[in-house]
């Protein structure tokens, strides 16, 4: 059986081999993200990786980025599909297009447009309303893929649908996914269609929907022992069903993708080999952190070019990967692994840590055996054919195996291959570069140490001649003997009179070969590419604009945009506002007599800042759940603004923090100026549960009087887990409006109840539960909690947080146009500033300057030095970065890439110059924000 959408497809993915136009392929594949590049640097990406081994690349097609608002598209100048897809048509590069509907990729809410999470569907589900909307997307991406299709003119040659929806609860994945499949074919996708799984769930990210490939993501350690094994179980039951193994996501480095090769992958695809930068507000929030993380602006795990378009280390044992493949063709794109991987081949020698050997059989006869080091210790090995004595002939074939190296070492290949007579023995180098020649054929090897290669032939060569080896010829076999210190080879007559020619040269030579020279046999040796990092005075003419900090840019601009009136606070989306800055403003009606002792943030996302009557209390990050925040002045006007960023929507699924789900919500619930602080951990009544089956009897006014009255989670308990009910009762003031429960330091489980009602769950992640609508003013409030605690660890203290809720709210909104029109409004009040420049807690400003292109004209990488600050950096019109430098205990986790340095495209530079405008926001509470230096390094 083999995936493919006609008779003659252009394009099959069979159980043996993937077939583009009928020619077997191996595909080394690279993410290339078109929007996250300026389209002046497309093609030369694309260059770049071809020229380091690379014959496809894979893309998604993030549907927020062509749809910003509902209904309105953009596929023009930077965000034009159509001109990439034939770019790399005219680079020879085949393309695996990834349009979603959801992409994950660290990016803005997985590409799902956060006007979705208004209109109550399931999102990623074979649910009506959802795929009503992904048909609308559809409807424009798929016509651009179908015109770039291989066979139409393109080199599109699948295309997935949606990404890892294993790691999503999908109610009914064959039903979705098979509704996607439908909508491809409708609109002419005749290529494979295809869907991979993140952590190996085949069935739950597939549905195994007829005429969908499934195909597998891996990320493991690259030195994972029984890497090996696990590959193998996938690719036994992919062939099973009659597919191959396409690997669409794993890891950068070369020495895990030969691992993958070794159990017969038809696809390599690692994840973000080009890197990039999430320009604009395009960022997400994940999981990465403990819990929560922010995705940095700069979009790079160390791939093998960087976003400024740096050719890295990596990238040269891509070249070499990329020419092993090419070397073995055919052969080996339609290879299939040993039986149990190994085809009964053993190591000998020093094999503590060795993987392998696994046997790769090539079609036509001869096999690749994979030996991988995963030590960083050098050993001395061999390897032992089925049947043979641990001894004898494999010692004497002993080889240095480097510490991290994966080999590929080949066993019996017929050279008919390379168009001669004969075969390749054995070999301890790795052939990796092959050139056919009328008159014979040229193998290139590479060895990190002395060894031997056999060659033999059916008659007796007719001449051999050897430079810095030894070739020793007996009954038709040939012994090649080499030191390895110093390039050798040498010459083979056969008995047909075409000449073998065996080049051998170093592993660290072989990296940087660039090949054989035209016309005679030496080799083009290259080097490394090098690259200044010295820091460059690129900017001048710095100038400084502290403004207001509480009040909302858009008023301070005069914009003509009225503000949105609210009753309640509600999130941004419900707004249409779905990315950017947001200002909420509301008015508390204190009670005479009440001091406020601070402000309770209810469920905010991203970043908040918030004042009270102009004053600074301090910026959060909660991820979706409350805080408390201390107001030292108190409230006198109770005049309430908070400042709301939203850094991205979740590009994950994760239930530890609300606004960690995949439907989570921007801004915030609410916020009470609290009056009164109440400590609840002292004497609770609590009754011992023998399961964790709730009971009423237990919940709903029980005759408790008989418990005993300990602290909250204060009993010495045998059991483990615990299951435990805790009671206590509160007089709520007649003053308030507001009440939540905070469990602070929690570290169990716990359900809380009001008056025998379940309000909610809270965790050590999500510690804070608001239960103001469970609460009337002056009356008494009966509290049932049921924990689950686990031996050991501490179930934490119970604080009330009791106050008055703000009514009466007022947001605006303010994304790159308006930011930039402020920015342009206060420029001329900037005074001249020097660095360092420091803001007071809470203080914001606009920071100006004057740039010029680098000498080359590619920009800069620029590095920020300071602590306390966020920036959001513009250049020339365009945001390129944002970035929330160390200092205080608010920030979370920065990941990604860099969290200090951005980088400014020379393509987007006019005429060799450009203007800076940075927004500096202090958002440490307790010490000033200090931008010590901007240091310009050229690119």
């Amino acid at each position: 059986m083999s995936m493919q959408s006609g008779t003659e497809a252009s394009v099959q993915f069979g159980a043996e081999a993937v077939h583009i136009q009928g020619v077997p392929h191996i595909l080394l594949c690279a993410s290339l993200f078109y929007f996250r590049i300026p389209r002046a640097l497309w093609k030369e990406r694309m260059e770049q990786l071809q020229a380091f081994g690379y014959n496809s690349i894979d893309v998604y097609f993030p549907w927020n980025y062509h749809e910003t608002e509902e209904g309105s598209w953009d596929f023009s100048e930077e965000k034009d599909v159509a001109a990439f897809l034939a770019a790399a048509a005219e680079a020879g590069l085949y393309v695996v297009a990834r349009p979603g509907p959801y992409i994950c990729s660290e990016w803005d809410g997985g590409a799902l447009p956060a006007y979705l999470l208004t209109k109550g569907l399931r999102l990623r589900d074979n649910d009506e309303q959802f795929l009503s909307s992904v048909a609308k997307w559809f409807d424009r991406i798929l016509p651009l893929l179908k015109a770039h299709q291989v066979g139409e003119g393109g080199t599109v040659i699948g295309v997935q649908l949606d990404n890892e929806l294993d790691f999503y609860d999908c109610l009914d994945p064959k039903g979705y996914i098979s509704a996607l499949r439908d909508m491809a074919l409708g609109h002419g996708i005749m290529v494979p269609l295809f869907a991979c799984a993140g952590q190996g769930g085949l069935l739950q990210a597939s549905g195994f929907a007829d005429n969908v490939v499934p195909t597998c993501n891996f990320y493991p350690d690259n030195r994972e022992p029984d890497f090996e094994q696990k590959v193998l179980h996938y690719s036994e039951r992919l062939e099973e069903l009659g597919y191959p193994l396409l690997v669409t996501e794993t890891n950068r480095a070369h020495y895990l993708l030969r691992r993958l090769l070794s159990c017969g992958a038809k696809l390599l695809g690692p994840y973000l080999q080009v890197s990039g930068t999430d320009f604009g507000f395009t960022n997400a929030t994940n999981n990465w952190g403990k819990p929560l993380a922010f995705m940095t602006s700069d979009y790079d795990f160390g791939g093998m070019i960087s976003p400024e378009g740096h050719i890295r280390e990596e990238a040269y044992e891509g070249r070499m990967l990329g020419r092993l493949i090419a070397a073995y063709g055919a052969p080996l794109a339609q290879a299939a692994p040993g039986n149990k991987g190994t085809d009964g081949w053993v190591i000998t020698g020093d094999q503590e840590r060795v993987a392998g050997p696994f046997a790769l059989r090539l079609k036509g006869g001869g096999s690749l055996l994979f030996v991988t080091n995963l030590d960083d210790r050098d050993k001395q090995v061999a390897l032992a054919g089925p049947g043979e004595e641990a001894g004898g002939e494999a010692v004497r074939n002993t080889f240095t195996l480097k510490g991290g190296r994966s080999l590929a070492l080949p066993y019996q290949v017929p050279l008919a291959i390379w168009g001669s007579d004969g075969c390749l023995e054995n070999s301890t180098a790795e052939l990796f570069m092959a050139e056919k020649a009328n008159d014979g054929a040229r193998l290139v090897f590479h060895t990190e140490g002395s060894g031997k290669l056999v060659l033999r032939f059916e008659r007796p060569p007719l001449d051999i001649k050897a430079w810095n080896a030894a070739a020793v010829e007996s009954e038709g076999t040939v012994t090649v003997t080499f030191d390895g210190r110093e390039d050798g080879g040498c010459s083979v007559i056969a008995a047909d009179g075409r000449e073998l020619k065996i080049f051998i040269t170093t592993r660290m030579k072989a990296l940087y070969l660039n090949g054989l020279a035209d016309g005679n046999d030496s080799f083009e040796h290259g080097e490394a590419q090098r690259y200044d990092g010295s820091i460059v005075d690129a900017a001048c003419d710095w100038r400084l604009d502290v403004f207001e900090a509480a009040g909302g840019l858009p008023k301070q601009a005069g914009f003509e945009v009225k503000p949105l009136v609210s009753e309640d606070a509600d999130p941004l989306e419900s707004f249409g506002i779905y990315r950017g800055f947001a200002w909420y403003e509301a008015d508390v009606q204190l009670t005479e007599g009440k001091a406020v002792q601070g402000l309770l943030l209810r469920q905010g996302s991203d970043v908040l800042s918030l004042y009270g009557d102009g004053q600074y209390a301090g910026t959060v990050a909660p991820g979706g759940g409350s805080a408390f925040l201390p107001l030292d002045g108190g409230l006198q006007e109770g005049k309430l603004q908070a400042r709301v960023e939203i850094w991205g929507h979740s590009n994950f699924d994760d239930a530890r923090l609300p606004g960690l789900r995949l439907h989570a919500m921007k801004g915030l619930k609410g916020i009470a100026a609290i009056t009164k602080v109440h400590s609840l951990s002292s004497h609770w009544s609590l009754y011992r549960a023998a399961d964790r089956v709730l009971r009423k009897e237990w919940i709903e006014s029980p005759d408790c009087r008989l418990w005993p009255v300990v602290n909250f989670g204060g009993w010495l308990s045998p059991d483990h887990p615990a299951f435990e009910y805790y009671r206590k009762t509160f007089l709520a003031s007649e003053s308030a409006s507001s009440w939540t429960l905070h469990f602070q330091g929690i570290q169990s489980l716990a359900t809380v109840f009001v008056g025998g009602q379940e309000i909610g769950a809270v965790n050590p992640f999500d510690p804070y539960l608001d239960i103001s609508d469970y609460v009337t003013a002056g009356q008494t409030v009966e509290l049932t909690v049921f924990v689950e605690r686990v031996l050991g660890l501490s179930s934490g203290k119970v604080f009330l947080y009791e106050g008055i809720a703000a009514k009466g709210w007022s947001i605006s909104r303010a994304e790159e146009k308006e930011l930039l029109t402020h920015a342009q409004w206060r420029r001329g009040a900037a005074q001249a500033v020097e660095f360092p420049v420091a803001l007071k807690p809470g203080e914001t400003a606009w920071l100006y300057a004057s740039t010029m292109n680098s000498e080359v004209g590619a920009g800069w990488r620029a590095k920020v030095i300071g602590t306390g600050m966020k920036l959001t950096v513009f250049l020339e019109g365009r945001l390129v970065g944002r970035l929330w430098l160390r200092g205080g205990d608010a920030r979370p986790v920065l990941t990604g890439g860099s969290p200090d340095s951005f980088y400014l495209p020379g393509a987007w530079f006019e005429e060799g110059k450009g203007s800076l405008a940075i927004l500096l926001e202090a958002v440490d509470r307790k010490e000033q924000g200090c931008l010590e230096a901007l240091q310009f390094i050229s690119v």
